[in-house]
C-alpha cells in the first residue's frame, strides 16, 4: 500500500498544507527527495515529492511556470516549499500552474524540516515492508496447515486467497486435478497450450491485464504436474513466493502419493508372483474380471516395476481401478494384471508409455483371463508372445490355429478356387487386384479409408474393385463372396506396397 500526498497533508505530525493542485493529493508517493537544482529532471525517475526552498525555481515567472511543468512531466507527485527559509509566499504562477497540472503544490510550514517529510515516506514504506512479510508469513503458514488438513484442495484455496487470484492444479498428463474456484474458465486453454512444450520451472504468461504464473512440480527432471495462478496485476516478488511455497507443499503431497502407490503395488507383489507361478497362498487384489494379462520384457524387472507404477496413473488415471492393478517382477518379464479393454488395449497403451523412455521394455505379450486359476497359463502364453512391440495372443491365435489346421494342398486348392481368376488377371495385366481386395476388405469395405491406405483416388479404387467383380463374375456385395475372399487372402501373407506383409 502506497503513502499519497494526502497523507502527508493529513499527518498531525507535519505542517504541511495543500496550496495549490488539490486534484493530484491521491498521487502516489515512491519517495521524498531534496533538491534546489533548476533543472532536476535528469536526478528523478517519477514518483518523488519535491522538497525546496525555492532556489532553483527561477528569477521570473515564464521561468517559474516551466519550472513546475519540468517536474509534472518527469512524473512527480507533488512540489513542496519550506516557507519562511526562503520564500514568504508561493509565486502565484507556481500555484496557478499546479492548479492547471493537477499537481499538489504544498506549504512545509513552522518549524517541519525537509528531513521529518522524507522519514515519514521512508518510514511507510518500511511499516508496509513488515506488513507484507508478516502477511507471507501468515499465508504460508495457512497453506502449510491447509496441507495437513484437506490437501491440495485446502493449499490451493489458501493460494487463491491470500493473492486475490484464482489457481489450477493440473496432473502429468495436463489434466484438472484441482481447481479454485471450480470452473472452466478461458485462460485455462492458455496453461494448456503452454504445456505443450514441457516448460520447466517457472514461466509467466500474459492473459490480457492479468498475468499467469506457470510452475513446474515435481524433482529435477521428472514432472508430477503443473500449477497455475492466475493474477488480475504484475507479479510481485512476494507472490512469487508464494506461488513457490505452495508448488512445495503440492509436490511433496504428490511425490508422498507416488511412493505411497508404489510401496502399495511392492506389498502385492509377492502374493501375486505365488498365484501366477501355480503356488497360490490366498487371492490377489485385482480389478473386477475380464483381465489383461500384460508381461513386459525387460532386463531388469525390479527396476521397472516403480516406473510402471507411475505410468498407471497416465494410463488409467488415479482411480481405484489402477490402484487394484496387479504388478509383480518375474525372471525376464515385469507381469501385470489390467483390466480388459478394448482396442487400444490397457496394456498397449502402458507399454506404449514405458517403452518411450530410456531403458523402457522390448517388447509385450498380451492374453486374456477371467479367474485366478488362469493366470498361469496365461502369464506363459503372455510370456511366449513378448517378441516384438506389443501382441496380444487372444487376437493372433484364432488365425495362427485356422493357418496351422488348414494343409497347404489343401489352402492352395482354396486358394486357386476363390482367387484363382484374380491372380490370373494380375499375373497377366501388372495389377494388384488381389491386394486391393485386401486392403478393401481390412476396411470393411469403406472406399475412403481404403483408398488412404493404398494412397489412391478413390475413383481409381472403384473402377478397380468393378474390374475385380467381372474378373471373378460374383458381386462384392455379397456377403459369402467376401467371407471367402478375406479367408483366401489372408491364409497366405501377403507383401504390401510399402514393404510390410500382411499377416
Amino acid at each position: 500500500m502506497t503513502i499519497t500526498v494526502g497523507d502527508i497533508t493529513a499527518n498531525p505530525a507535519l505542517e504541511v498544507r495543500a496550496a495549490a493542485g488539490h486534484t493530484g493529493l491521491g498521487r502516489s508517493i515512491r519517495w521524498a527527495h531534496v533538491t534546489e537544482l533548476h533543472d532536476p529532471v535528469r536526478w528523478l525517475r517519477g514518483g518523488e515529492l519535491v522538497l525546496t526552498v525555492g532556489l532553483g525555481l527561477g528569477s521570473d515567472e515564464r521561468s517559474r511556470r516551466e519550472y513546475v511543468r519540468r517536474l509534472h512531466g518527469a512524473g512527480c507527485a507533488g512540489l513542496a516549499f519550506a516557507i519562511d527559509v526562503w520564500l514568504r509566499e508561493i509565486p502565484p504562477e507556481v500555484l496557478e500552474e499546479g492548479d492547471a497540472l493537477g499537481l499538489p503544490v504544498l506549504r512545509v510550514e513552522g518549524k517541519t524540516p525537509f528531513i521529518a517529510v522524507v522519514e515519514t515516506v521512508a518510514d511507510h514504506y518500511a511499516a508496509e515492508r513488515t506488513r507484507e512479510q508478516h502477511r507471507l508469513l501468515t499465508a504460508q503458514d495457512a497453506m502449510a496447515r491447509a496441507a495437513l488438513r484437506s490437501g491440495p484442495a485446502g493449499v490451493m484455496g489458501e493460494l487463491s486467497s491470500s493473492t486475490a487470484g484464482a489457481s489450477l492444479l493440473l496432473d502429468r498428463n495436463g489434466m484438472t486435478s484441482v481447481s479454485v474456484p471450480d470452473t472452466e474458465p478461458p485462460w485455462h486453454a492458455t496453461v494448456r497450450s503452454a504445456l505443450a512444450g514441457r516448460p520447466r520451472g517457472m514461466t509467466l504468461l500474459a492473459d490480457g491485464d492479468a498475468t499467469i504464473l506457470l510452475q513446474t512440480l515435481g524433482p529435477a527432471g521428472r514432472t508430477l504436474g503443473w500449477l497455475a495462478l492466475h493474477c488480475p496485476f504484475p507479479v510481485t516478488p512476494h507472490v512469487r513466493m508464494l506461488a513457490n511455497h505452495a508448488a512445495s507443499l503440492l509436490a511433496v503431497d504428490l511425490l508422498h502419493s507416488r511412493d505411497a502407490r508404489r510401496a502399495l503395488y511392492r506389498e502385492r507383489a509377492p502374493v501375486l508372483r505365488a498365484v501366477a507361478t501355480g503356488r497360490p497362498q490366498v487371492q490377489p487384489t485385482l480389478p473386477v474380471p475380464p483381465w489383461e494379462v500384460v508381461c513386459l520384457r525387460t532386463p531388469d524387472p525390479a527396476a521397472l516395476m516403480d516406473r510402471a507404477a507411475d505410468a498407471l496413473v497416465d494410463v488409467l488415471g488415479d482411480t481405484d481401478v489402477a490402484r487394484r492393478v496387479g504388478l509383480a517382477a518375474l525372471d525376464d518379464v515385469l507381469l501385470a494384471v489390467l483390466p480388459a479393454s478394448g482396442r487400444p488395449h490397457t496394456g498397449e497403451r502402458l507399454f506404449t508409455a514405458l517403452a518411450s523412455e530410456a531403458d523402457g521394455p522390448s517388447a509385450a505379450g498380451a492374453c486374456g483371463a477371467r479367474r485366478p486359476d488362469d493366470l498361469p497359463s496365461a502369464v506363459d502364453r503372455a510370456r511366449n508372445a513378448a517378441a516384438d512391440g506389443y501382441r496380444h495372443v487372444d487376437e493372433a491365435d484364432a488365425w495362427a490355429l485356422l493357418r496351422s489346421s488348414v494343409p497347404a494342398t489343401g489352402a492352395r486348392v482354396f486358394d486357386q478356387a476363390v482367387l484363382g481368376q484374380l491372380r490370373d488377371h494380375d499375373a497377366r495385366n501388372a495389377t494388384e487386384l488381389a491386394h486391393t481386395l485386401l486392403h478393401y476388405l481390412d476396411n470393411s469395405a469403406q472406399v475412403e479409408a481404403t483408398a488412404r491406405d493404398l494412397g489412391i483416388h478413390r475413383n481409381t479404387l472403384r473402377s478397380r474393385l468393378r474390374i475385380a467383380e467381372r474378373v471373378m463374375g460374383r458381386s462384392l456385395d455379397d456377403p459369402r463372396t467376401r467371407l471367402e475372399l478375406w479367408t483366401a487372402l489372408s491364409l497366405d501373407p501377403m507383401p504390401c506396397f510399402d514393404g510390410i506383409w500382411h499377416s
